[in-house]
């Protein structure tokens, strides 16, 4: 055989060994083939069941026509007949159970065979001298010529308890367990019960499937780039419930990521572009000597500010950047949390612009030491601080609150501004998502929470909006104790 017939053969084994099958083929045929292999063994044991019942419940019969025989022998009814010579007539008198016709024998005590319903053989002859010699009413038995098992029922006959004889009546073990109705019922059931499974089966894999089903389609419709996906919520199952909810969840996510993403695009390019656009025009006006002397000083300077604000837009990208792929060193210090917030609002309030907004501060009054990073701490609170002074507009106030919650203090950082709205409050933590109140208003990248989030978490606490109204938002910044 050629190499390349070799190569064809493994190629089409490995398709064969992966290819794939639907939901509704592959649990069907695996459930049908466990019903299968249950009925089976189901049958087996009800076949083993109704053999040992049928044996037993014909040896019973079997008892009892040797006991109405011996009733006939020893009737004191008939007079003038002595009970030894009342002998039945087997000829005309007939005695049988439903599918076989044991052989009835009467025997005196000394095995000697007086009368049956059939020809009497000398091996069965030799069999009942030792039967009768036995102490059970039945007995098997096998004769040694054809090594058949036999089953012998014996009744005594006796007048004034006086032994007189015997009453014998013997059958083969393969006609005693010999049955054909039973089985065929039984067959009936099996087949009837193997249809019902299998119907039942393929109902429930196939209502199973069908929403699995939809949630694949689904998936490619989203993989498409088409976030429209309409999936039922009447599902009783809580599982595929959940599978279902989740999945739109995700889409929905999805489709706002893809927003974010392209509002990003546009949104950097507008956000850099503004800047350098200022630049060159302050400093083409001074180049051309458009403005000179103060005038020129002042452009300058107004060109510097620009600067100093693209600036930090790229620093607040390389940060993020940097965070996202765990590249930044943190170095964890021991700090008063006390009187960290207090040179912290000192400082933040003299570079402030606005004067008519209060900070108030709501301390421990105790020494507290917390595990953090003091240059990322700096940068999560001057960003929290400067969101909570964007969102006043005039007059208001910013709190801010520290309390103890087990192994950490939680820094509460409240403003009295309009608050955020309800839709947006879920995606303030992405990155590069921008409210409708900042995107044209305030100039950003849409990275300050989500970058303080990530700081947060790199000194082993966290960042959580606490809650968002018309009357203000609160942020809680949870930092762990040292030790």
């Amino acid at each position: 055989m050629k190499l390349g017939h070799y190569e064809d053969w493994g190629i089409n084994s490995m398709f064969i060994k992966n290819k794939r099958v639907t939901l509704l083929s592959y649990w069907t045929s695996r459930y049908l083939l466990t019903l299968i292999i249950g009925l089976l063994i189901i049958s087996f044991i009800s076949a083993l069941w109704i053999r040992h019942t049928t044996l037993e419940n014909r040896l019973e019969m079997m008892e009892f026509m040797a006991e109405e025989m011996v009733n006939r022998i020893t009737d004191v009814s008939i007079p003038g007949i002595p009970p030894s010579e009342r002998v039945p007539d087997f000829a005309e008198d007939r005695f049988r159970i439903r599918d076989i016709n044991p052989s009835m024998y009467i025997v005196n005590t000394d095995g000697k065979v007086i009368s049956s319903n059939l020809p009497l053989e000398q091996r069965e002859q030799r069999t009942f001298s030792q039967l009768i010699d036995g102490k059970d009413e039945i007995e098997p038995f096998t004769f040694s010529e054809n090594n058949q098992k036999y089953y012998a029922v014996k009744k005594k006959i006796e007048i004034d308890d006086e032994l007189i004889g015997w009453v014998l009546m013997v059958e083969s073990k393969d006609k005693l367990t010999m049955v054909k109705q039973e089985y065929g019922q039984l067959a009936i059931l099996i087949v009837g019960l193997a249809l019902l499974g299998w119907w039942a089966i393929y109902f429930l894999s196939r209502r199973l499937a069908h929403p699995i089903k939809q949630v694949a389609e689904a998936a490619k419709q989203v993989q498409s780039g088409n976030y429209e996906i309409n999936l039922s919520d009447h599902i009783k199952e809580k599982e595929v419930y959940e599978l279902v909810s989740s999945f739109k969840q995700m889409a929905g996510r999805l489709e706002q990521l893809e927003k974010t993403r392209t509002e990003l695009l546009a949104g950097v390019t507008h956000e850099l572009k503004t800047p350098v656009t200022s630049i060159s025009g302050l400093l083409q006006a001074v180049n051309d000597d458009v403005v000179t002397g103060q005038e020129a000083e002042e452009f300058i300077r107004m060109a510097l500010v620009e600067t100093t604000k693209m600036k930090t837009m790229v620093g607040d990208l390389l940060a993020f950047n940097s965070f996202a792929v765990d590249a930044v060193p943190v170095e964890i210090s021991r700090l008063d949390i006390d009187n960290f917030m207090k040179d912290l609002t000192t400082q933040w309030k003299a570079i402030q612009e606005k004067t008519d907004i209060v900070v108030k501060l709501q301390l421990l009054h105790k020494k507290v030491m917390i595990s953090a990073d003091l240059v990322r701490l700096q940068q999560i609170m001057t960003n929290l601080l400067t969101n909570a002074e964007q969102a006043i507009s005039g007059i208001g106030e910013i709190t801010i609150s520290l309390s103890e919650k087990g192994e950490y203090v939680s820094v509460f950082v409240k403003d009295s501004g309009s608050g955020i709205p309800i839709e947006e409050q879920a995606l303030i933590f992405e990155r590069f998502f921008r409210g409708e109140n900042k995107k044209y208003g305030i100039r950003g990248l849409g990275l300050g929470l989500p970058l303080s989030k990530m700081m947060a978490q790199s000194i082993k606490g966290n960042l959580y909006l606490v809650e968002s109204t018309e009357k203000g938002t609160c942020f809680e910044l949870l930092l762990r104790k040292e030790g």
